[in-house]
């Protein structure tokens, strides 16, 4: 072979042990790609907001979160209406004034009870006249002086003048007239045309709808004063039917709301539906959950958080921590003071703050657990 052609042959020869190698093994820097994680640094400005933590095992209670609402306790507010009708004279409460049960709201002059006790009068004296002549007629007949047939009819006589007192009376009563004040004798009875409108619960007036000088009826869809008790309020929420058997009554809880993050409220649950929402599948659950401070308002937004399990380890980080990128997830792992190593992890929601690594972290690694999006916002930019 000619000193020529050897370095060609050589040459030749290099390429192809090359080839072969390309293809008896993997792309190493291909495969590591989606295994391996990717440097990132913190912007100058940003690296003052970004805190890191240790990644360790830490005990998780398992709960069930329920979405609802707060409310009134069912047997803990009232809606008011007047009994009769009549002209509002004075408004005694405003709203917003906490009044006890009992207490006075208005004052309604009403020709209703003026009518009612007038015809309560008349049959009083019916009763009086038809007792007497019962009882006239009896010893007359004992005596041979009246005939039966009359002792009868007078008897008669008192069973209706009876029954009518009786319903004068129940009219009165009707109309809110205290029943001590008709057992009295009538020459001592202190009834007039004003009717007082009294609350039936201590609590707080969140409704008003009345002003002196109104004119108002007996209907009872004429609301006119709403008095709750704020002070134990009600949550109620859905459960669906694949979690109903992890509720029960007397079950121990949180409440959170959006107004005050990161507060619990302590909640016991009342009562579960019998009933499933033939739309979407759920069951109403009511849990009492005490307002001494008033933070609630009935119809906020709330969860109800139920504990169903003892609480477990779990390697878990905070739901920050954790970034979202084409439908994965992604933490940040300190590699060097600000640089930080993108990497893909696997995770399970259990609770509103935390979250459980399944896969991607081992306990002892340190993560960027705030300021993760400011590390990714960076990498867009780049």
């Amino acid at each position: 072979m000619s000193s020529q052609a050897r370095p060609v042959l050589l040459l030749a020869a290099s390429v192809t042990l090359w080839a072969c190698s390309q293809t008896q093994e993997p792309n190493s820097s291909s495969s590591a790609t989606s295994s391996q994680s990717v440097s990132s640094e913190a912007p100058p400005q940003a690296a003052a907001q970004i805190e890191t933590a240790v990644v360790d095992f830490k005990p998780v209670q398992p709960e069930l979160v329920l979405v609802g609402k707060v409310a009134y306790g069912e047997d803990r507010y009232s809606r008011i209406s007047s009994p009769l009708q009549g002209r509002v004279v004075e408004v005694r409460a405003r709203l917003g004034d906490r009044v006890e049960a009992g207490a006075t709201l208005l004052v309604i002059d009403s020709s209703d009870i003026t009518a009612a006790y007038s015809e309560f009068v008349k049959e009083a004296s019916e009763l009086e006249y038809s007792t007497r002549a019962q009882e006239l007629a009896k010893e007359l007949h004992a005596t041979k002086a009246l005939a039966l047939k009359d002792l009868k009819q007078a008897e008669n006589d008192l069973i209706k003048a009876r029954a009518e007192f009786r319903r004068a009376k129940e009219r009165l009563l009707s109309l809110r007239i205290p029943a001590s004040e008709l057992e009295k004798p009538l020459a001592q009875q202190r009834i007039t045309s004003r009717f007082e409108m009294k609350s039936p619960l201590t609590g707080t007036v969140v409704e008003r709808a009345v002003t002196p000088g109104q004119s108002v009826g007996s209907d009872a869809s004429q609301v006119l004063f709403t008095v709750a008790d704020l002070d134990r309020l009600q949550v109620v929420a859905d459960v669906y039917e694949r979690d109903l058997a992890l509720v029960k009554v007397s079950q121990v809880g949180r409440i959170n709301v959006e107004a005050y993050p990161g507060k619990d409220f302590a909640s016991v649950v009342a009562s579960i539906g019998d009933v499933v929402d033939p739309n979407t599948r759920t069951i109403k659950v009511r849990a009492w959950v005490d307002n001494q401070e008033q933070h609630l308002k009935p119809e906020m937004f709330a969860r109800l958080r139920l504990d169903i399990g003892d609480a477990s380890p779990f390697l878990t980080i905070p739901k920050e921590a954790v970034v979202e990128i084409d439908g994965k997830h992604f933490v940040y792992v300190v590699d060097a003071p600000n640089h930080y190593l993108k990497r893909e992890v696997v995770v399970s929601n259990v609770s509103s703050d935390q979250v459980r690594i399944l896969q991607g972290l081992t306990a002892s690694e340190r993560i960027v657990t705030k300021g993760a999006v400011l590390i990714k916002g960076q990498e867009v930019k780049g």
